[in-house]
């Protein structure tokens, strides 16, 4: 995962999903955008189920030479045969990923709005570190990651940065000059057509 001067579109899944019918609507996004990465975020952790989606999504992404990663599971992305994991905790986690994963996996980090703890997460070997919500929620304690964080870290840090959570196409256009990745999921999803929506989402990237 590489970062452009044009930030790319990290794709990440709903956190539950029909098997029968979603991969046609992931197939649909793929061959209408450009997408750097999928991110398989599943809310549940049932085995069974985890391994499903894996092989639904990844026969999909693969097919269109588009990577795949996994929330927080290093040993099922490892066996399921995925590009890597992403981690939910910092940099707390990225070592023994590594380790697990090898030098070539994709090992991401989400490190919230914490600067220090993106830091940390970049000098432990993150291919990437994810910063969010990057807009207005009622959820959590409502603090965001606000566009000066980004563009310190994109002035400072040779690490590529994205940016998730209640994105808006204003958030968009916001951070468009301080951000590699935007990390797509939610505000998509809820729509019918979610290639349609993502069109409308990233309109100020044209």
């Amino acid at each position: 995962m590489d970062g452009a001067e044009r930030p790319q579109i990290y794709l990440v899944t709903p956190p539950d999903f029909e098997l029968s019918s979603f991969p046609s609507r992931l197939s649909e996004v793929l061959d209408d955008h450009d997408i750097a990465c999928l991110r398989l975020a599943l809310a549940s952790q049932d085995e069974d189920k985890l391994s499903r989606a894996s092989d639904a999504v990844r026969e999909v992404a693969h097919e269109r030479d588009v990577a795949v990663v996994i929330d927080t599971h290093v040993a099922l992305s490892e066996r399921l045969g995925l590009d890597g994991v992403h981690l939910l905790d910092g940099a707390r986690s990225i070592r023994s990923a590594r380790k697990t994963l090898g030098k070539d996996a994709i090992v991401g980090a989400f490190c919230g709005t914490s600067r220090h703890d993106g830091m940390n997460a970049g000098e432990a070997g993150a291919d990437y570190v994810a910063f969010g919500p990057v807009g207005d929620s009622g959820l959590g304690d409502g603090e965001k990651a606000d566009r000066d964080l980004f563009a310190w870290w994109s002035e400072m840090i040779e690490v590529p940065i994205v940016a998730e959570g209640h994105l808006t196409p204003t958030v968009v256009e916001a951070l468009a000059q301080v951000t590699d990745f935007f990390a797509v999921g939610e505000e998509i999803w809820r729509e019918d057509n979610a290639s349609t929506a993502l069109g409308r989402l990233i309109a100020p990237l044209s």
